[in-house]
């Protein structure tokens, strides 16, 4: 790759990479596995960004995410290791322990769902992309993505019942 081009895909990385690793991570559910997913990923679209960049990279580039996500799922040579099971403290400004709270709930049932049910919930709810894009990227059908959508939620519910009851109460207080 010459010089400009390299330049190219640098800005390109460092104006979009925040939003790509977000995905990364809600479809990993641990930042490191996050990050190793986003280098894999951003290593080979270095490769093809001549190719890509004149086309829509970022949307190239996520696709590459639920691709190579679903690659690392599938093979049975692959047994991520997890650091901790615990979430570093950070520094909060204001009173905002109930949508933390809320938050961290969310991301640890998140992290319980099998890698095929947080994919669909990410890829429908956080990406919100329609059952026939979800069902070309996972490679299934639409209907197989509908049924693992029903039962993604309906485990949701179960392993964070303070989620649908947080849900009710606000529904209920409006």
């Amino acid at each position: 790759m010459d010089a400009d081009l390299e330049a190219e895909f640098s800005d390109f990385v460092a104006a979009r990479s925040h939003a790509l690793f977000r995905t990364a991570l809600a479809l990993t559910g641990h930042r490191q596995q996050a990050e190793d997913l986003l280098q894999t990923v951003l290593i080979k679209g270095a490769r093809h960004w001549p190719r890509i960049r004149s086309g829509a990279p970022e949307a190239y580039l996520r696709t590459a995410l639920y691709r190579q996500r679903t690659s690392w799922w599938r093979s049975l040579r692959r047994r991520p290791e997890v650091a901790t099971d615990t979430v570093p403290e950070t520094a909060v400004t204001g009173d905002a322990t109930a949508d933390v709270d809320l938050h961290l709930a969310l991301r640890q049932a998140l992290a319980r769902l099998a890698p095929k049910h947080r994919a669909v919930l990410v890829l429908r709810y956080f990406e919100d992309r329609p059952d026939a894009e979800i069902a070309e990227i996972l490679g299934c059908a639409e209907s197989t993505v509908r049924s693992q959508a029903v039962r993604a939620l309906a485990r949701l519910r179960q392993l964070a019942p303070e989620l649908t009851l947080d849900a009710t109460k606000e529904d209920a207080s409006r």
